[in-house]
């Protein structure tokens, strides 16, 4: 279904419960989550990020709860993708030594393209091990995000004129060079380090849910390629059942996942740069995909404007984020959404705050 808002589209998801996925080649979302944990029982820097009650902003949206998973402090790094591609790294350095080190990696070198956090959990894990990183940034990257990606050891290459070119550039130095390339996406022929990556994002799924009080009655998830809507999701349904109901919120500029739910298969969405930058994704993740139409229930987008407008009451809150970070709250927060939904007093409801304030 639709509303008759320009600035807001909600779709019911027809694929929801189904047991084939609608890219065969990609596997769907892990749910091992105790594998993560037992991994990130070893780093000394794990720590487990608070489940906030939010009951000031739970009465300004006149419902009964609301619960905001507080990712900002992850490991240091700021954002939940501390839990991604050093996930991957680590895997990799257990693989290689019963007790890895700092060189335990050492002559090996991991490349990818980012517009945000990605690229410092890739730089981040990278020289924990003792292996070199290599992060292409399109031209448009603030400089401020090189200097931060340079401080944590990564060599920094800026190429293209967005994320898309930008990951073409890395993708050739991977081939042409001979280093690995570890991408958060996924697509036809490179499924299996996404995989490993999005099994890193359970650890806040599991600790979510630990802290939850009952069962929530709906869940909403940002996403931009799909990767921590689609490994949050996954986990939810196997420890929550079809209890609650899950929303997928996008940038109206980049609703690749509402896109391809649409149309049954993955399709390249076309729209503007949006404000919500980490979610601006023109092009889903195909293990995302899969986990999402079997999971989610309905796939919302929401204009700039309504984010935007919403993120004062977060930063009062004492939850100061990005417009990637709080789009997920935002919808909670704003009145349209919350019709669309069908968000009524009785809610309790959870979401995830994924990244800081620039």
């Amino acid at each position: 279904m639709e509303t008759g808002e320009p600035e807001l589209k909600i779709v019911t998801n027809p694929f929801r419960g189904g047991s084939e996925p609608l890219h065969p080649e990609a596997p769907y979302p892990s749910v091992a989550a105790q594998r993560v944990a037992d991994l990130l029982g070893q780093c000394p820097v794990h720590m487990e990020t608070p489940l906030c009650a939010a009951p000031d902003l739970a009465e300004a949206a006149g419902i009964s709860g609301l619960w905001i998973k507080d990712e900002r402090g992850r490991m240091g790094l700021g954002s939940f993708k501390a839990l991604g591609a050093a996930y991957v790294i680590a895997r990799h350095a257990a693989d290689k030594a019963a007790k890895p080190g700092r060189a335990t990696l050492k002559g090996e070198t991991y490349v990818t393209a980012s517009a945000g956090n990605h690229g410092m959990s890739v730089a981040a894990g990278a020289r924990l091990f003792g292996a070199k990183s290599i992060v292409y940034i399109a031209e448009t990257v603030p400089e401020v995000f090189a200097v931060r990606l340079a401080a944590k050891g990564a060599e920094v290459r800026r190429e293209g004129v967005d994320y898309a070119a930008s990951m073409v550039a890395a993708q050739k130095a991977a081939a042409g060079e001979g280093m690995t390339l570890l991408s958060d996406s996924s697509w036809a022929g490179y499924t299996e380090l996404p995989h490993i990556l999005m099994e890193g994002y359970l650890q806040m799924a599991a600790e979510a849910v630990k802290r939850f009080p009952g069962v929530p009655t709906h869940i909403f998830l940002q996403a931009g390629v799909g990767g921590l809507a689609g490994a949050v999701a996954a986990y939810a349904r196997t420890v929550w059942g079809k209890a609650p109901k899950i929303i997928v919120v996008e940038p109206e500029a980049a609703a690749a996942l509402q896109a391809s739910i649409e149309a049954g298969h993955s399709v390249v969405a076309a729209g503007p740069d949006s404000i919500m930058g980490r979610l601006d994704c023109k092009e889903p993740s195909l293990i995302a995909l899969n986990g999402l139409a079997r999971d989610a229930d309905l796939f919302l987008t929401l204009s700039d404007a309504q984010v935007e407008a919403q993120l004062g009451a977060l930063r009062d809150a004492g939850f100061a984020t990005t417009a990637s970070g709080g789009a997920g709250v935002a919808a909670v927060l704003d009145a349209q959404a919350r019709a669309a939904v069908g968000l009524g007093p009785e809610a309790r409801v959870l979401t995830f705050l994924s990244e800081m304030p620039e």
